[in-house]
């Protein structure tokens, strides 16, 4: 009997994964063309928008938003969500403002501020692994306590009474570059050497990938996931840091909302909410576009209003995207 063999022919299985690294591929070109569509547009309706002073203030702005977003995208990666990171970034920031205008060392302020920081991701990680409640309702929850006790603590009104050195953190520049940059920057490879150059990252997609499938491979899939949430709560506090020096005060009514931006430029940038799939350079591209489309409409005098609008648009399209994408793979 004659075995016929089909050696010249791709099989499926290296078919779907041709195409699956093409999608990849192609995504990451697709951001990259938003992104420098959307600067020429920007640029040929506004000659304030194309200019030196214009792009250094959007890095500015873009820092907090990537340095919450790289915790984020963690967090997704392993099928969680983390919706308490802006009322983190507020308790960080005005837990810092306060010990220091009381006349805490400003050194040990940010450590504890930082400490603070990490005991919310560490809460939130207790609750999802220990307790069992879905992540979702946990850090919703948190969003709302965490605010609550940020409100609390300041009676609501804004911390004020820092030295000079408080505000380079937000607003200072080290060989020309802003130092919320150069923070960005440095969590940013923390992240990749985390993801793609240790064990840690190997586990963080393969529990993202199939949570039960990863412990019975040996994974110890709760400590996984107490480290990711307290990783994205240390993120929150060094933005609490740059947003303390940004705004020279603490409020603690500061970033209402903006986890939603956060969640946007992260699943925009490719991660799947649905956790398991993502790279780090597609969160970059995510977090720029919202930058530059952010800065944009201010540029073009869009209202707040119609801003919300649109990046809640955006997120509903990404996530749509990301859903189609997932039921193509199966």
């Amino acid at each position: 009997m004659k075995i016929i063999t089909n050696e010249n022919n791709p099989t499926p299985t290296n078919e779907a994964k041709s195409n699956k690294q093409l999608f990849k591929l192609n995504q990451e070109i697709i951001l990259f063309l938003v992104l420098i569509g959307l600067i020429i547009f920007f640029s040929v309706m506004s000659t304030s928008f194309f200019t030196t002073g214009n792009f250094i203030n959007i890095t500015r702005q873009v820092a907090m938003l990537g340095i919450i977003a790289a915790g984020m995208a963690m967090v997704l990666l392993i099928g969680g969500i983390d919706l308490s990171v802006a009322s983190n970034v507020a308790l960080t920031s005005v837990s810092m403002g306060m010990l220091i205008a009381a006349g805490v060392n400003p050194f040990i302020a940010i450590l504890i501020g930082i400490s603070i920081g990490v005991l919310v991701g560490l809460i939130n990680g207790l609750i999802i692994t220990k307790v069992g409640i879905p992540a979702l309702i946990t850090t919703l929850g948190m969003l709302t306590i965490v605010r609550g006790v940020t409100f609390v603590i300041t009676d609501g009104y804004p911390v004020f009474g820092f030295p000079e050195s408080i505000r380079w953190f937000g607003t200072g520049f080290v060989m020309g570059i802003p130092v919320p940059v150069i923070m960005m920057v440095l969590v940013f490879i923390l992240v990749y050497i985390l993801l793609y150059k240790t064990y840690i990252g190997r586990h963080i997609y393969a529990l993202g990938g199939n949570e039960e499938a990863a412990h019975l491979s040996g994974i110890n899939t709760n400590k996984i996931q107490l480290m990711v949430y307290m990783m994205s709560g240390f993120f929150c506090s060094i933005a609490g840091l740059i947003l303390l020096g940004r705004l020279n005060s603490g409020q603690p009514n500061a970033l209402q909302g903006f986890e939603l931006d956060v969640v946007t430029a992260v699943v925009l940038g490719g991660v799947s909410i649905f956790g398991g799939q993502g790279k780090l350079i597609g969160v970059i591209l995510g977090v720029l576009i919202m930058g530059v489309l952010s800065n944009g409409l201010v540029i073009l005098n869009v209202g707040e209003f119609y801003q919300m609008v649109i990046v809640g648009s955006v997120l509903i399209i990404a996530v749509g995207a990301d859903r189609i994408f997932n039921k193509k793979k199966k």
